[in-house]
């Protein structure tokens, strides 16, 4: 889960250098484990781009998800949401 003071400072950075709306561009790393897969992707639209990348080694992938946000606040949900997704790390 992200601090508030993180999820302040995301807000504020966001505000600075986003114009809302924007597509915007999520990336995550986990271990290749199907069930956490699935709950990080269900949390955004069916119709979101995702790209999947496994490491040299395969033990990791990168997922990239783009979607259309409408506020800086939706972006720090969002990153909120996928924090509590165990073994998640957010870029």
């Amino acid at each position: 889960m992200l601090s508030e003071e993180a999820k302040d400072k995301l807000r504020q950075t966001l505000d600075k250098i986003q114009a809302w709306p924007s597509v915007y561009m999520f990336k995550f790393i986990l271990e290749p484990d199907q069930e956490r897969l699935d709950r990080l992707v269900s949390l955004f639209p069916p119709e979101s781009e995702v790209l999947r990348r496994y490491s040299t080694g395969g033990r990791y992938i990168s997922l990239t998800m783009k979607e259309v946000m409408m506020s800086a606040e939706e972006v720090v949900a969002r990153y909120d949401k996928a924090s509590e997704v165990p073994g998640v790390i957010t870029l």
